[in-house]
C-alpha cells in the first residue's frame, strides 16, 4: 500500500539523447504519480540498483548484470541504425595496433565500455590495458592514453582532440561488424508496481509521439540547455531510434552474447519484460 501511495520515481538521463523519448515530461512536467530524478547514465545505473529510483532509461549491459532482478519496459531504447555520433573512440593510432596501450574509458558510462571491449577485441583483435577517467574534467590524452572513449553531448563538441588521426563512431562500427542495430539504453524496472508501469508505459508513449511531432520547436526552445544550436539538435535526434522493435532486440541479443564471450558478463540474459498488457518478442 506504502508503495502504491508513493509516485514511481522515474530516472532522467541528463545528455540530449534522452529527450526524445522523455519530451512531454520535461517540456510539460511530470504527469501526478511520477517523479523524475536527473543524471548521468552511471549515477543513474548506481540510483536503480540501490533502489533509490524504481525505473530509468540505464544502460543496457546493466540489464545483464541484474537480469533476475530488473524488467525491461517494452516499446523504449536510446539505440542507433549506423552512426550515432554521440559515441566517439578517439585514438593516436590504428586501434589494431593497440595491443598492450592504455586506453581511457569514461565512468559516465557502461554499455558504450563493453561495447569498445567487444569492437577492439572482434574486430580490431586487440586487448589493451583500461583505465578510468572523468570526461567532464580530465583529459586522458594529457595523461598519457593512446586512445580514449567519449560518450554523450561530450562527444558531440566541435573541436574534441582534433589533433587524434583515427576516429570511431562506434554505432558506425557495430553496424558495420553486425549489420544490426545497437541499443544503448533501454528503460529497466526495478520497482514500481505492474498498474504504476502500465500508466509510465502510456506516459512515455505520449511523450515519445509529443517529440516526435514537435522535434523541430522542441530543438529550437531546448538547443541553449543542451549547448548546440537548433539545427544541429534537431538533426541528431533525427539520426536515433528511439523505438525497442524486433532488429533492436535482436542487436541487443548479438550485444549480450559477444559480451558474455569476452568474459563483461556470465552469460546472456533472459529477456525479462514489465507486464504493461503487450505481448512482447522475448
Amino acid at each position: 500500500m506504502e508503495d502504491e501511495r508513493r509516485p514511481l520515481r522515474l530516472g532522467h538521463i541528463t545528455y540530449s539523447n534522452c529527450f526524445p523519448v522523455h519530451a512531454r515530461l520535461m517540456d510539460c512536467g511530470a504527469p501526478d504519480g511520477i517523479a523524475i530524478t536527473e543524471g548521468i547514465p552511471g549515477v543513474l545505473n548506481g540510483l536503480l540498483d540501490r533502489g533509490e529510483i524504481d525505473v530509468a532509461p540505464s544502460s543496457s549491459i546493466e540489464y545483464a548484470r541484474h537480469a533476475g532482478l530488473y524488467r525491461i519496459l517494452p516499446d523504449f531504447v536510446i539505440g542507433s541504425r549506423g552512426p550515432v555520433r554521440s559515441i566517439l573512440f578517439l585514438s593516436r593510432r590504428d586501434p589494431a595496433e593497440l595491443a598492450g596501450a592504455t586506453v581511457a574509458m569514461p565512468t559516465a558510462s557502461a554499455t558504450s565500455v563493453v561495447l569498445l571491449k567487444i569492437l577492439l577485441a572482434k574486430k580490431w583483435g586487440v586487448r589493451p590495458r583500461a583505465v578510468w577517467f572523468d570526461q567532464a574534467r580530465e583529459d586522458p590524452f594529457a595523461a598519457g592514453a593512446d586512445a580514449a572513449l567519449f560518450i554523450g553531448d561530450v562527444a558531440l563538441r566541435d573541436g574534441l582532440h582534433p589533433e587524434m588521426p583515427f576516429r570511431y563512431d562506434l554505432g558506425a562500427v557495430w553496424w558495420e561488424m553486425t549489420g544490426l542495430p545497437f541499443a544503448f539504453a533501454v528503460w529497466q524496472a526495478a520497482g514500481g508496481s505492474d498498474a504504476q508501469l502500465r500508466d509510465l508505459h502510456r506516459a512515455l508513449l505520449d511523450s515519445r509521439m509529443y517529440g516526435t511531432e514537435h522535434r523541430g520547436d522542441l530543438a529550437r526552445r531546448w538547443a541553449a540547455h543542451f549547448g548546440f544550436t537548433p539545427a544541429f539538435l534537431d538533426a541528431y535526434w533525427a539520426g536515433l531510434s528511439f523505438e525497442l522493435d524486433a532488429p533492436m532486440i535482436e542487436g541487443l541479443r548479438a550485444y549480450y552474447r559477444f559480451a558474455a564471450e569476452i568474459g563483461e558478463i556470465d552469460r546472456e540474459p533472459e529477456l525479462r519484460w514489465a507486464d504493461v498488457g503487450l505481448i512482447e518478442d522475448g
